[in-house]
């Protein structure tokens, strides 16, 4: 088979605040470099997805991942913004990447934006918008397409009066989108209960629009039954102070490595043309001995970071590393 795999990426969180959570605290410009260089070097990967909150912490992120000769999809994210807030954002975002003079950088205008921007639907809060009987009310009603589409739309238009390169959006499974605005079509796409039987069959239809497809996020948090749970597994950590689970769960780093490149392997026999591994760490959530406190449980980090700021390899990282460097050489 034809590798059609031109893009064997990852995601690298530079800090997304959600509320009053931030999830890289610390942002560290030697340590990212020693991350961009592990990502290029021991998992080889060819580009990362830079994605965060933080302007200046998403600029020096990519200024570094473009001197490694990696590939940078940049993807601000502003959650619980409204609409005038995010476009202005995203605006002053463009401009800055325009400004970097690179050939290989792409610009995501945004990521699942009916969820997370305010105006879509109901709900002041990232939370309020994921409770599940709202999600499954867009599925059926479909009503968040228009007023998501015409913010596409414009937001589109903003970002090509100030950024030449290629643009996109990263999409979620609820979301149908006008591709013809976009130069790639781009989903986060996660295998879920529901998708198992079908999950590279449900792709075929994005192919339709003649562009390259991109998968932006796919991933699987770190315990048993997170394979059923998707782009929601992360929803065990309790709400109250963020420092212990919901209950009793088992780590699992088998099932996570085994799930992440089995998703891969299905994307890739599909015809995509890129995926993103989401995430390579998420310092916010530490591995601790003790069970209900083992955030990383919740994580979907190639790596497990710890209390005291160091990241050890999960066994992710080694099956990640040995599937992109077969990948590369096919």
């Amino acid at each position: 088979m034809v590798d059609t795999m031109v893009r064997r990426g990852i995601t690298y969180d530079v800090g997304t605040r959600t509320g009053p959570y931030l999830s890289r605290p610390t942002f560290d410009a030697s340590q990212t470099r020693h991350d961009l260089t592990v990502i290029r070097d021991e998992l080889h990967c060819t580009a990362v997805r830079v994605s965060g909150t933080s302007r200046k912490r998403l600029l020096d992120t990519t200024g570094m991942a473009l001197d490694l000769g990696l590939e940078v999809w940049l993807s601000p994210l502003l959650h619980d913004g409204d609409p005038a807030q995010t476009l202005a954002n995203i605006r002053q975002c463009a401009a800055a990447a325009q400004a970097l003079g690179s050939s290989d950088l792409v610009f995501l205008l945004g990521c699942e934006l009916t969820l997370f921007m305010r105006g879509i639907m109901k709900g002041e809060t990232v939370a309020e918008r994921l409770r599940p009987h709202r999600r499954m009310q867009l599925k059926y009603l479909g009503t968040h397409n228009r007023p998501l589409n015409a913010f596409l739309a414009r937001a589109g238009h903003e970002v090509r009066q100030v950024f030449t390169g290629p643009v996109s959006y990263a999409s979620a499974p609820i979301e149908s989108v006008d591709w013809s605005l976009f130069d790639f079509v781009c989903l986060d796409y996660y295998r879920v209960n529901r998708n198992r039987h079908d999950y590279g069959a449900r792709l075929q239809r994005h192919f339709a629009h003649g562009k390259p497809v991109i998968i932006t996020e796919v991933g699987c948090c770190t315990y048993r039954g997170a394979e059923d749970k998707g782009g929601m597994g992360w929803d065990i950590i309790s709400p109250d102070g963020h420092d212990r689970l919901t209950g009793s769960f088992v780590r699992d780093e088998t099932l996570q490595a085994g799930e992440v490149i089995d998703m891969l392997e299905v994307v890739e026999k599909s015809g995509v043309e890129g995926a993103f591994v989401h995430t390579f760490a998420a310092p916010s959530l530490p591995h601790r001995a003790e069970p209900d406190r083992d955030l990383d449980m919740a994580s979907y980090g190639v790596v497990k970071c710890y209390d005291d700021g160091h990241w050890e390899p999960k066994q992710l990282f080694q099956a990640l590393a040995e599937h992109n460097a077969a990948t590369g050489s096919a």
